[in-house]
């Protein structure tokens, strides 16, 4: 599928600047440059988006590639001067909530269940379905850049891996569009009450939102921590910032950063 005609009318409403190409290499790249260039042009919850992007890339610099008009590549610039530092480990959390909320809106009535894996990925009937890598501009801290990866269209044969799946492949026809706008409104809700609440993700309600929508709490977990060591046992919970608890027998460890594997 190419860009529609009539581009993304619902989510113009919500956002200053929809920006759309019909190809890029990566769209976080393009924001981030737009951003250093010219800042005054990149309003809070503008969004880029594309359906052939070449050179995406995912959380640990792995590649993301998918074959033209299968998927929609988005990057949602979000200015944050106003949450405090030490809570804007929240921003990529807040961002999976509000995915997982918005594709539960396509699946309606059909059966199929979208989660959270923590931190980030959006998981359909236990199978990837979209990822999250966010990116801090450099020389404008306060401006963070969401990247969102979204398999829209991909047939069974055009998965990248076996624990991948897609809204095609789940006999799910999307309507992105009102994805999008979904996804950026509640987002935009997420990020809105944690700064009226000063940064505490507890009070604002968006800890308890990402704990219900959370696939890996309860899960007996192996976590591939950035040190190149391995930490097993259960997810017990996430804590007060947003990091992922798991029992592994002894006291409970708090990971903040790690790639995720669910074992049961």
């Amino acid at each position: 599928m190419t860009i529609p005609a009539a581009g993304y009318p619902r989510t113009a409403e919500l956002s200053p600047r929809v920006q759309v190409t019909e190809s890029t290499d990566s769209t976080n790249a393009d924001v981030i440059a737009g951003v250093r260039d010219a800042p005054g042009l990149w309003p809070h919850l503008s969004m880029l988006v594309t359906t052939d992007q070449r050179a995406g890339r995912g959380r640990l610099d792995r590649s993301w590639v998918a074959p033209p008009g299968t998927a929609l590549a988005v990057s949602t610039l979000v200015r944050v001067p106003d949450l405090p530092v030490a809570a804007r480990g929240w921003i990529p959390l807040a961002a999976g909530a509000a995915l997982v909320r918005a594709v539960r809106a396509q699946l309606g009535s059909s059966g199929h269940e979208a989660t959270l894996k923590w931190p980030n990925d959006v998981l359909l009937d236990g199978a990837k379905l979209c990822g999250i890598l966010t990116e801090v501009v450099p020389s404008h801290p306060d401006c963070v850049v969401i990247g969102t990866g979204i398999n829209t269209r991909m047939s069974r044969a055009e998965l990248p891996v076996e624990t991948a799946t897609s809204f095609l492949s789940a006999g799910i026809d999307v309507d992105d569009d009102r994805l999008l706008a979904d996804y950026l409104d509640a987002l935009d809700r997420h990020l809105s009450g944690l700064v009226t609440a000063a940064g505490d993700a507890s009070v604002s309600g968006l800890h308890a939102d990402v704990v219900r929508c959370c696939a890996t709490v309860g899960k007996q977990v192996t976590v591939a921590l950035p040190n190149g060591e391995a930490l097993a046992g259960e997810a017990s919970g996430i804590d007060v910032e947003g990091r992922l608890v798991v029992d592994a027998g002894g006291d409970p460890i708090a990971v903040s950063a790690g790639d995720v594997v669910h074992v049961r």
